[in-house]
This record gives structure tokens, sequence and C-alpha cells, in this order.
């Protein structure tokens, strides 16, 4: 590998270790290699950063914050815990099972796990302290049920993925959908299982008006993401447009069903998607950049070979990559270790044979999970954050929901039909 390589990836390393934002990391790595090697010219920054802003899918990003941003703060967070609260409400720890329930819900209206902890973190903490379950569990259940922000559609880590590989943003849309709610009732499952045990407080019974009342308020919540995958799938619109779709039905159902938003309110959500979009943008177009040299020094090849060195058929390469990503998810942010290494691993999985939707789905997958795992997972300090619980004591409550996460992976990762079925109907 040329010297210009080598240090373009030390010089990364460091910039990370030292604390410096990802986007500036890679850029720093990047005009390292273009100084260094004689072959490249600083013009090849301007001519990346166009081609990579030059997408029509990455329109889709601005959208689905727009759209997660307005559905958050228009009143659909409390409407769809009271609809999961009459669902499962009533069973042995049902409140945690709500608030997983919930999150599963929100999951499918936000893309965003930090969003779906935020949102749902924040009317379920409290709610499970006034019905005494330990402090540092509740923040656990808030911090693992965030986790299905990006594997359940929409989600915009999928559409980057899809951006910097080439994998089709739709299939692997679809391809979240299952994996998505088995997690999630596994989730509960456990919950279910740790609530018996400790003797944890059972909710009223059933009510079926009670879930009557609660899903009419929840309807229109629950009707968006049939919206966008049916819309997808019947191929009325491309995830693309799907994506603006999302933001017309939010703003008409936030401003004239639920009116709990004004529009000074949403001049402000405007804005601050904007400014997200932005940030966004520039590690997207970095990352590129990044990607482009990756490729240029054929490192996906010198990495190839020595994963075919290592894994002799591709369910040893399975355990390779779950064990890989399960440590780069405890150091580093999604973002971050999607566009580094999505490229790199991606080409890996095609030659061992892998569906290049089931390896993106496993792959954004364990992305999510590595947000609920110490020491720098991301739902966990913000479920950290609006508990005021330590680290230490939320982290130990958070190891067994990981471990039911990890055998998920596993599962997803073996039995490829739970991802791929949805995706080949479309394609069917």
């Amino acid at each position: 590998m040329p010297l210009s390589a080598s240090l373009m990836i030390a010089v990364l390393m460091v910039a990370m270790l030292l604390g410096i934002p990802i986007t500036w990391a890679l850029g720093l790595a990047c005009c390292t290699a273009i100084h260094l090697d004689p072959a490249l010219s600083f013009s090849l920054l301007a001519q990346r950063t166009f081609v990579g802003c030059d997408n029509f899918a990455m329109l889709a990003l601005p959208a689905f914050f727009l759209a997660g941003d307005v559905m958050a703060k228009g009143g659909l967070s409390k409407r769809l815990v009271a609809f999961a609260d009459a669902i499962v409400g009533w069973v042995s720890g049902g409140i945690s099972l709500v608030s997983i329930v919930a999150c599963t819900f929100f999951a499918a209206i936000s893309g965003s796990s930090v969003a779906t902890t935020a949102a749902i973190g924040g009317l379920m903490y409290p709610e499970m302290i006034k019905r005494g379950y330990p402090r540092d569990y509740s923040a656990a259940v808030q911090a693992i049920g965030g986790t299905l922000g990006i594997v359940i559609p929409p989600s915009t880590v999928f559409v980057i993925y899809g951006n910097i590989t080439g994998v089709s943003v739709a299939k692997l849309l679809m391809a979240g959908v299952i994996p998505g709610v088995l997690t999630g009732m596994f989730l509960c499952v456990y919950a279910f299982i740790r609530a018996k045990k400790s003797g944890f407080p059972v909710g009223d019974s059933f009510s079926f008006r009670q879930f009557l009342v609660s899903f009419k308020g929840a309807i229109w919540a629950l009707v968006m993401p049939l919206i966008i995958l049916g819309g997808i799938y019947a191929g009325v619109f491309t995830p693309t447009e799907s994506a603006v779709v999302a933001v017309f039905y939010g703003f008409l159902v936030c401003l004239a069903v639920y009116r709990e938003i004004t529009g000074r309110e949403v001049w402000q959500v405007v804005k601050e998607t904007a400014v997200s979009t932005a940030s966004l943008m520039f590690l997207v177009v970095t990352a590129q950049m990044f990607g482009y040299l990756i490729t240029h020094y054929r490192i996906p090849v010198h990495v190839t070979e020595a994963f075919m060195a290592v894994a002799s058929d591709k369910y040893m390469f399975w355990i390779l990559i779950i064990a890989l990503l399960l440590f780069c998810g405890m150091f580093l942010e999604v973002g971050a270790t999607n566009l580094i290494l999505g490229p790199i691993l991606a080409p890996i999985a095609f030659g061992f044979g892998i569906d290049p939707v089931h390896f993106g789905l496993v792959f954004v997958f364990l992305l999510a999970l590595g947000q609920a795992t110490p020491p720098f997972g991301t739902t966990m300090f913000v479920s950290c954050g609006l508990s005021g619980q330590p680290v230490s004591r939320v982290a130990r409550q958070l190891m067994p929901f990981v471990g039911v996460e990890v055998a998920c992976s596993v599962l997803f990762a073996y039995v490829p039909i739970l991802s791929l079925f949805l995706p080949n109907l479309v394609s069917g």
C-alpha cells in the first residue's frame, strides 16, 4: 500500500482519537493523501464534492428529517404511547413493554434513533419511575428501544448506505421492516421475563374501549409508514419522492388534524432541519471523497484478501463482521462507521456470495445496536441525559438487552429470508 494511503488512514485514526469531528477528520485525511500523492491534485476535491451532492437519492435526507421533526413535535409521540399502552400495558412489566412498542411505532415515523429515544423516553421514563421501576432499568429500556429508529423505515442511515454502496434504497427500506418488528418483539419478551423475575408492577386490565379510543388518536401516525412503504412497493413513487409525500402528510396531520404545532414552530423546525441537513451533507461528501481514495488505492482489494485468508466461507465471514461491527459500535458513531466501512465491506460481502440488500440490513442493524453499547452509545447518552442516571449503572442494565439484539443480528445474518422476503416481493 502506498505511503500516502497509509498516512491517510493514520491521520484519520489520530484525528478521531483527538476528538476532532468526523467531518474534519475525513477531510484532513483526504487532503493529506492528495498532498503526498503526485498523481492526484486538489481539483479532485471540488470534482468529487460536486459528484457527491449531485445525487437524486440524497434529496430524501432533508425530507425525511423534516417529516420526522414535524411529526415528533406535532403530538404524535404521546398518541403512540397511549396506543401502545392499550395494547401491552396490561401484562406483567407492561409499562416497559409500552416503551419498546412505542419506540417501534415512532421509529416508523422519525427515521432516527436519537429522536426516538428522546421523544418516547421523555414521556415513558417519568411514567416508569412513577410506577415503581428502578431508575437505571427505566433508562436502559428507553436507550434500547431507540435503536430501532434506524432499522424500521424510513431510515436516513439506509438512504446514506444505499447511496455510498450503490444498493437499492427502496429494497433496503423494505428489508428493515420484518427484522425491526421481530427485534421489538424479542426485546418485549425479555422485558416480560425480567418483569416476572423481578416482580415489577402489573398494569390495569385490558380495556377494549381504551384500545379503540387510543387507536383513533394514533391512526394518523400509524398510516404514515403504510403510505411510504405502500407507495414504494406499488411503484407509485420512489423512496426520494416518498420522503416528500411524508413531509406533506406530516404537515397536514400536525397542522390540520392534531393542531398542536403553530406556524412559528413549523418555521423553527424547518430551520433546525436545514442545519441538520447541511451538517450531514458536509459529512457525506467528505466521506465520499474518502471512499473514492480508498478505491483508488485498492484498499478493499487488500482487505478482501485478508478476509479471504481468515474466512473460509461466508459463515465465518459473518462471524468476523459481527465481531468487527460490535467492536466499532463501542467507539464510533453510526455515521462514521457507515461512511468509512460501508464502501469497504459491501464489495467483500458480495465476493462471498452474500446478497447486497441482505448485507446492508445486517450492517445497519449492527450500527443501530452500537448506539446502545458503552462506552460511547448515543441512545445510551441521550437516555442518561434525560434520566440523570450515571452511564455505568445504565450500561449494566443494558447488557441483557444488547445480548438480545446480538442474538437477533446472528439470526438475521444466517437466515437471509427475514430481510429479503419483502424486497424480493418488490422486485418480483
